[in-house]
């Protein structure tokens, strides 16, 4: 399944903030967008996912799977998002975060998904716990997973890694592009430091006015 952008731009109070450009992500692959504030890469961000607040505007035409995202409402995109911020629900467990990501079904199968969720994270037998209780690193596996869960067929990542320190950041820049790349999920992601970037991937730079590289 690719990501496909055509012609896709911001503007802001009718004055253009990204000018038009394309692209196309493959699955599983993780594509990496870099450039000053204001640049527009958080905003592209939003209105991929279809919550792009106004005045900002999208245009262009952006479709996943061959679907043309734009004739969908934001939680029919089957578009998974990932920021600074875990954003987990401090009044549910580290289970009921899970299981809230999940699609409807039968209650014994949507628990055997989220204990394997957490085993695969390594927080098996952590269902219970509230998540203020966990350290940063296991509040962002929770975060990665609840996303994951929801089953997307893409994944738009806004500088998930910047609050987490080096090691930290090390080991789940590696956690987080391995499941994508498992899963085939294509992924944008947007960053100030190129060290986040998978090896090998994309990176793509931003500036203000649009795509320069």
């Amino acid at each position: 399944m690719e990501l496909i952008l055509e012609d896709v731009s911001i503007s802001f109070g009718g004055q253009v903030l990204l000018q038009p450009f394309s692209l196309i992500v493959k699955a599983g692959e993780t594509v990496t967008l870099m450039g000053p504030s204001g640049s527009g890469k958080s905003s592209l961000l939003a209105f991929i996912a279809g919550d792009l607040p106004a005045p900002l505007r999208g245009h262009g035409r952006v479709s996943l799977g061959g679907r043309d995202l734009g004739l969908l409402l934001p939680e029919a995109r089957r578009v998974g998002r990932l920021f600074q911020d875990d954003l987990l629900f401090p009044h549910m467990t580290v289970g009921e975060n899970l299981l809230f990501g999940m699609v409807r079904g039968k209650r014994e199968e949507r628990e055997a998904r989220m204990g394997e969720a957490l085993r695969l994270a390594d927080l098996a037998g952590f269902e219970a716990r509230p998540p203020h209780t966990l350290s940063g690193g296991q509040r962002s596996r929770v975060a990665l997973f609840r996303a994951l869960l929801a089953s997307p067929y893409a994944m738009l990542l806004d500088e998930p890694f910047a609050r987490l320190d080096a090691d930290l950041r090390n080991a789940m820049r590696s956690f987080v592009f391995g499941h994508l790349r498992e899963r085939q999920i294509p992924s944008l992601l947007v960053t100030h430091d190129v060290a986040d970037a998978p090896a090998g991937g994309r990176v793509l730079a931003i500036g203000l006015g649009g795509l320069v590289t």
